[in-house]
C-alpha cells in the first residue's frame, strides 16, 4: 500500500524509522532524567549547598507512585483521542510540547508549580508515547521487518534514559535541581521541534484519522441483545466496579495495616488499591460481557489478563529504581571513592558515556546524510542539540577527572538498567533465535527469578544495616548486580 513516504532508508530501514528514533530518544532523555531526580529532590535536607524539600521517605516514594502509576495509565486514554480525533502525529506534538512545559514548571521549584508540572508530564506522555510507538508500526507491511524496527527503536529508548540519568541526574545534584530539571525542558522542546519539522516525510503515517480508527471488519452487524448495547454494559460493569472499590476500601481500613492519612500523599495512597480493584474488575467485565466476541477472541483476552497480572508484579519490583533504590543508592551505599577506585570509575564512565554518544551520533549522520535536503530544519535543530550534549558530557568528564576523589551521583546507577539493556539485547536476541525455549509463560516466569535474584542479592548486601538506621556504607556490588539481574529480567 502506498503511503506516500519519502523513500530514503537508514541502515536498511525507513528514514523515518530514525526521526521516531531520536524524538523517542530525547523524549526518554527528559524522562529518566527528571525521574532519576525527583525522589532524592523530595528527600534531600532543606539545608546545605544544593537543599531539597526536606519530605520523609515515605511521602516522596507515596507521590513517585502516583506519578508512575499515571504515566502508564494515561496512555490508555491518549491511545484513544489520537484514534478517533488527533491522528497519531498531533497527538505526539502536543503530548511533547506538554511535558516540555511540565520540565519548565518543576524547574520553578515552588509546591504550585511543581505539581502543575507534574500533572503536564502525566498528561503530556498519555498523549506522546502510544502513539509515536503505532507509527513505528505503520511504517512496515513486513512483519520480521517490523521486529527489527522495534528492537532500533528500543535502543532509542535506552540511548535517551542512559543520557539522560546521567547528565541531568550529574547536573541536578552536583550544580542546582532547577538545572537538572531544565535540562531535561530544553531537550524535551528539541524532540518536539525535530518531530514537528520532519512531518513532511512521513507521508499519510500518522495523519488525522478519517474514521473512529477501530477495525471493525468482519464483526458482526447483527443488532445484540437487549440489554447488551455499550451503554448498558458500560453502566452495569462501572456500578459493579464502584461497589467492589468501596467494599475493598472499607475492608482495608477494618482489617489492613493502615495507611498514614495525615497528608494529601496519604490519602490518595490509601484509596489507591480500591480504586485499582475496582477499576480493573469492571473493565475486565466490560470486555469479557462483548455480545459479539467470539470464543476464542474471549480465550486471548483472559491469557492477556493473566500476562498483565504476573507483568504487574514485574514492573511493582522494577520501578523501585527510581524509588527505594535510589534512596538505598544515596542513604546506604558508600558512593566517596579514592586512588585507584576513583580513577577506574572515572575512565570506566567515561568510555560508556563517550561509547554511548559516539554509536548515536553515527546515527546521526547517516540520517542527516539521507535527509537533509527533505527535513533540513528538523536535522539542524537535531544537530545543535548533539553539539550541546556533546559539550556538557566533556564538561562533565573534565570536571571529574580534575578532582582527586570521586563521589559517584546517587542517579548514576540507575544508569545501569539502559547499560545492560543495550550489552546484552543481541546476546538475548540471538538464544531466542536458538528456539531453545519459546513458551511465553516460562519467559515470564525467568524473568520474574531474575528480578527477585536482583533483589535477593540487594538485600543480602544490606542485611548488616541496623533496622531504623538512617545512613551505612554498603559496598556499591550490591546495586550493580541488582540492576543486572533486573536488566537480565528485562530482557
Amino acid at each position: 500500500m502506498d503511503k506516500n513516504l519519502f523513500k530514503g532508508t537508514v541502515l536498511g530501514h525507513p528514514s523515518q524509522l530514525f526521526v521516531l528514533f531520536f524524538t523517542e530518544m530525547w523524549e526518554r532523555f527528559s524522562y529518566y532524567g527528571m525521574r532519576a531526580l525527583l525522589v532524592l529532590f523530595l528527600t534531600t535536607s532543606l539545608m546545605g549547598e544544593n537543599p531539597g524539600w526536606g519530605w520523609e521517605r515515605s511521602e516522596a516514594l507515596g507521590l513517585y507512585g502516583i506519578y508512575t502509576g499515571l504515566v502508564y495509565f494515561t496512555p490508555l486514554f491518549g491511545g484513544m483521542i489520537a484514534d478517533k480525533l488527533l491522528g497519531y502525529r498531533i497527538a505526539v506534538i502536543i503530548g511533547g510540547f506538554t511535558m516540555a512545559a511540565g520540565h519548565l514548571f518543576m524547574a520553578i521549584e515552588t509546591p504550585f508549580f511543581f505539581y502543575l508540572g507534574l500533572t503536564a508530564l502525566i498528561l503530556g506522555n498519555g498523549l506522546f508515547k502510544p502513539n509515536i510507538s503505532s507509527m513505528v508500526g505503520q511504517l512496515y507491511d513486513d512483519p520480521e521487518k517490523k521486529d527489527g524496527a522495534y528492537t532500533i527503536f528500543y535502543m532509542g529508548i535506552n540511548a535517551g534514559a542512559f543520557l539522560g540519568i546521567l547528565l541531568c541526574g550529574y547536573i541536578g545534584e552536583s550544580i542546582g535541581w532547577s538545572y537538572g530539571f531544565g535540562l531535561a525542558t530544553i531537550f524535551m522542546i528539541v524532540g518536539s521541534l525535530q518531530f514537528m519539522f520532519a512531518k513532511s516525510i512521513f507521508g499519510d503515517i500518522g495523519s488525522v484519522p478519517t474514521d473512529d480508527g477501530i477495525a471493525d471488519t468482519g464483526v458482526s452487524d447483527s443488532i445484540p441483545a437487549k440489554g447488551t448495547s455499550s451503554s448498558s454494559r458500560i453502566s452495569k460493569w462501572a456500578i459493579v466496579g464502584i461497589i467492589l472499590a468501596i467494599g475493598v476500601y472499607f475492608l482495608n481500613k477494618i482489617y489492613g495495616p493502615g495507611v498514614d492519612v495525615s497528608s494529601a500523599i496519604g490519602q490518595i495512597n490509601s484509596f489507591m488499591p480500591s480504586l485499582i480493584i475496582g477499576a480493573f474488575v469492571g473493565i475486565l467485565g466490560f470486555i469479557l460481557s462483548d455480545p459479539v466476541m467470539t470464543k476464542i477472541e474471549s480465550d486471548r483476552i483472559i491469557v492477556i489478563i493473566v500476562f498483565t497480572l504476573f507483568t504487574i508484579f514485574f514492573w511493582w519490583a522494577f520501578e523501585q529504581a527510581g524509588g527505594s533504590m535510589t534512596v538505598f543508592a544515596n542513604d546506604y551505599t558508600e558512593r566517596n571513592l579514592v586512588g585507584g577506585q576513583a580513577l577506574t570509575f572515572k575512565i570506566v564512565n567515561a568510555l560508556l558515556t563517550c561509547g554511548a554518544m559516539a554509536v548515536i551520533t553515527w546515527v546521526l549522520i547517516k540520517l542527516f546524510n539521507v535527509t537533509f535536503k527533505e527535513i533540513s530544519l528538523s536535522n539542524i535543530i537535531l544537530s545543535i542539540a548533539f553539539v550541546i550534549i556533546w559539550g556538557i558530557v566533556l564538561w562533565m568528564l573534565k570536571r571529574e577527572f580534575s578532582s582527586d576523589t570521586t563521589e559517584v551521583p546517587a542517579s548514576w546507577f540507575s544508569v545501569l538498567n539502559s547499560f545492560f539493556i543495550i550489552t546484552f539485547a543481541s546476546l538475548f536476541s540471538k538464544f531466542w533465535e536458538m528456539k531453545i525455549i519459546t513458551s511465553g509463560p516460562i519467559k515470564f516466569a525467568l524473568g520474574l527469578f531474575l528480578v527477585g535474584l536482583g533483589f535477593a542479592f540487594l538485600a543480602y548486601g544490606a542485611s548488616g544495616i541496623p533496622q531504623g538506621a538512617k545512613t551505612a556504607s554498603v559496598s556499591l556490588l550490591w546495586l550493580v548486580l541488582a540492576y543486572l539481574f533486573h536488566s537480565l529480567g528485562e530482557l
